[in-house]
């Protein structure tokens, strides 16, 4: 607000953009169209921070706000015509001869590199070359022996493993095209925790990728399982069954089941099946212990066995014979302490 007295409103200023992508399943990134119409699938010449490029357009318009823009829109020149695209096609085909004869200068400059792509600018005014290695390597002299060899300025990139596996493409174990050449643009962040908390096995043949980094698909459905077990019994807690008390000993999302090990040793599935909480009755000394706690279905009349504790002023007994009131077959609940009943 200002002296006075109008509050000030600020509006973000809103522009348009075209989403252009240079390589399959590469990241987009915006230009100015500058007024211009374009559809997708058209091959555009943009100004980028590493001079004039060709692209394909992903995205024919779209609206932003000025202020998510990280950095200042380079301009789309114009639309590619077809000498350009015919030039573009015509250095795509020598790319192949550039990998094998780069090879050849690494071999005899004896570098620890593994090279793994080559790539032209549509008008061939510059080449790059994709490599990989342990560590850094002083590849000056190379990038002198090549300058001479392709007669245009060379480029030389470092890249990692996940990046390599996205330019060189393959098959997942799966049995799909890798989700990094196919469709990923950016790489999310992956951990082993992800795995441990799908109870998937620790074994890095088990749950990494063909770049020997963790598997991107263990971020796709890892916030689904942590809602999940939200609302699940938790490993280490006590359940009445069917067939008697017993010790939650694992978890099973997508079957929405537990493994409960009964008294007698045997271990036995059972499914979840949640509802609402009684109200009524007393469960807990302490009154209002507001943990959630388990209790199951029994096919006896009206009668369960066992005994819940809710972890706060001792334990409760859920059954005729017990003197919590926890009775299933009359009034009385968990309510008063706010305890949810779950049904198995």
């Amino acid at each position: 607000m200002d002296l006075a007295g109008n509050t000030a409103t600020d509006i973000a200023k809103i522009i348009v953009v075209v989403g252009v992508r240079f390589r399959p399943a590469g990241r987009i990134y915006y230009f100015d169209p500058q007024g211009q119409t374009f559809s997708n699938g058209q091959y555009v010449i943009v100004e980028t921070t590493r001079g004039v490029e060709a692209g394909r357009v992903v995205l024919a318009s779209k609206k932003l706000a000025e202020e998510d823009l990280s950095e200042p829109l380079k301009p789309v020149l114009r639309l590619a015509t077809e000498d350009e695209l015919r030039m573009l096609l015509s250095f795509k085909q020598k790319e192949k001869d550039a990998m094998v004869r780069c090879a050849e200068r690494i071999t005899q400059h004896r570098l620890p590199m593994k090279l793994v792509e080559s790539e032209y600018t549509f008008d061939g005014s510059r080449l790059t070359f994709y490599f990989t290695a342990d560590e850094r390597v002083d590849f000056r002299g190379l990038v002198r022996d090549l300058a001479a060899t392709f007669r245009t300025r060379i480029e030389l990139r470092q890249i990692g493993a996940r990046d390599q596996a996205k330019l060189q493409g393959g098959i997942g174990p799966c049995g799909k095209t890798l989700c990094c050449s196919s469709w990923i643009t950016d790489f999310g962040i992956v951990s082993i925790k992800m795995a441990k908390e799908q109870g998937l096995p620790l074994n890095p043949s088990k749950i990494s990728g063909v770049c020997g980094r963790l598997m991107c698909c263990l971020a796709y459905e890892n916030e689904n399982y942590i809602q999940a077990k939200q609302q699940m019994p938790q490993i280490g807690a006590f359940l009445n069954t069917p067939s008697g008390s017993g010790k939650v000993v694992s978890i099973n999302v997508p079957k929405n089941s537990v493994e409960v090990m009964l008294e007698s040793g045997v271990t036995i599935q059972v499914p979840v099946d949640e509802e609402p909480a009684p109200k009524g009755g007393s469960c807990c000394s302490s009154g209002s212990c507001g943990v959630k706690t388990a209790s199951a279905s029994t096919k006896e009349s009206g009668r369960t066995s066992g005994s819940c504790s809710c972890g706060k002023g001792g334990p409760c007994t859920c059954g005729s014979g017990g003197g919590g009131g926890c009775s299933t077959g009359g009034g009385g609940g968990c309510g008063s302490c706010g305890i949810k009943k779950k049904k198995f």
